[in-house]
């Protein structure tokens, strides 16, 4: 019973969550038609049973075993279905709180006969603005699924780095990063990305993380498209959490090991040169710049990761670059005890998916609220960050506010 108590108490929240909302839609529907009230009824409830039957079918069946992209359409559908029901709660709890508030008055007032011929009340303005909210939230959903998840941003970054070795001057880095293939359903949209890539003829190209989102077969229908990344220099690459298999259920370790060196196999399969906890000097001896390239190490997540390791060897170049998929270990070990470390490259974030970004006015996003550092160029002393909002997308099946980015940063002296 212990195994299914926090499905059960999922699946129960689900449940008074569409209880709650629902008494919206009878409000606004209160004056329409029979028909009409009976057909969105059976519709709105048959979202819930979709919705509380997934969570009990996933206890026993695991999804993963389900074709890719059956999967990502029915966990995309939830999502698109049933978050925006969750924003006419707080309109509901206001409304319920004014309708406590006037019945309290009401005990020590005489009634004011004049209100109910009143066009609208505050009750009515709530409940319609709720549901206009979540209208246009579900509306921002699905463009996000369809056009928002492929409208890839080029970012365009110049860094000015006093010790870069005269024959790096001008360095052009592409970096991308959280894939995430387990959630594409076609091709062409992650072949336009390569195209874009490649049009900016870079020098280094960094993957920082986060190729798939389980298991390691989730790539295969996308190799040929990212063996056609090319760099002057060469491609290099980190893991990411979801790398590692750690969120899915293996039948034996040793399942999951295999999966984890098919995953390592790929990255050498699309030449890319994967770094686990080492480093890449580019230059001649004394005038060298240095990819160090981490596993994944996060103070919420995967601790595989060791900078001393990965460090080891590059303490004389001019200039180091880190790659290190979590930003949160910028704050918590690059900028406190490697403070040579030049730029660090992460992703992660994701951005959320989610927010509002107008260049000059307005930068918000739910991430921000869980990481310091969760988009963009940070900078602290001498040492910079670059938070890569992702070119993939995980769970939601799609991008709203936060486009997905290809960032071009070029290094100069100075």
């Amino acid at each position: 019973m212990s195994k299914y108590f926090p499905i059960i108490i999922a699946a129960t929240v689900i449940f008074f969550i569409d209880f709650y909302s629902f008494q919206a839609i009878r409000h606004v529907l209160s004056g329409s038609s029979l028909i009409l009230r009976r057909s969105i009824s059976i519709l709105f409830w048959a979202i819930s049973l979709f919705t509380i039957g997934s969570i009990f079918l996933f206890a026993f069946y695991s999804p993963f075993t389900l074709p890719q992209t059956v999967r990502v359409i029915w966990f995309g559908s939830l999502l698109v279905l049933y978050l925006p029901k969750v924003l006419i709660i707080p309109f509901l709890l206001l409304d319920d709180a004014g309708r406590m508030v006037r019945w309290l008055a009401s005990l020590f007032s005489a009634p004011d006969e004049g209100a109910q011929g009143r066009r609208i009340s505050r009750s009515d303005f709530l409940v319609q603005a709720g549901l206009v909210i979540s209208g246009l939230f579900f509306s921002g959903l699905i463009y996000g699924v369809f056009r928002g998840g492929y409208n890839y941003q080029l970012r365009k970054v110049t860094l000015k780095l006093p010790n870069l070795p005269d024959r790096f001057n001008g360095l052009r880095i592409i970096q991308i990063s959280d894939i995430h293939s387990g959630s594409f359903t076609v091709t062409d949209p992650l072949r336009r990305a390569v195209e874009l890539i490649n049009a900016q003829q870079p020098d280094l190209v960094f993957f920082t993380g986060d190729l798939v989102n389980n298991q390691s077969d989730e790539v295969l229908p996308f190799t040929q498209i990212f063996k056609e990344i090319k760099a002057k220099v060469g491609v290099y690459s980190i893991l990411g959490n979801h790398d590692y298999g750690d969120y899915n259920s293996w039948p034996s370790e040793a399942e999951k090991r295999k999966n984890l060196q098919q995953l390592i196999d790929t990255h050498s399969n699309l030449g890319w040169k994967l770094l686990r906890n080492e480093n890449v000097l580019l230059g001649d001896e004394g005038d060298q710049l240095a990819i160090i390239g981490m596993e994944n190490w996060g103070t919420r997540f995967q601790k595989y990761g060791d900078m001393a390791k990965s460090y080891a060897g590059a303490e004389k170049a001019k200039v180091k670059l880190l790659l290190s998929h979590d930003p949160t270990h910028w704050d918590a070990e690059v900028s406190k005890t490697f403070k040579d470390v030049d730029v660090t490259f992460s992703g992660h974030t994701h951005g959320a998916q989610m927010g509002v970004e107008i260049p000059g006015y307005i930068r918000w996003s739910p991430a921000q609220y869980i990481y310091k550092q969760w988009a963009g160029l940070y900078q602290q002393g001498s040492q910079y960050l670059y938070v890569n909002r992702g070119l993939g997308f995980l769970a939601y099946p799609g991008r709203l506010g936060i486009s997905p980015e290809i960032t071009f940063m070029e290094l100069i002296k100075g």
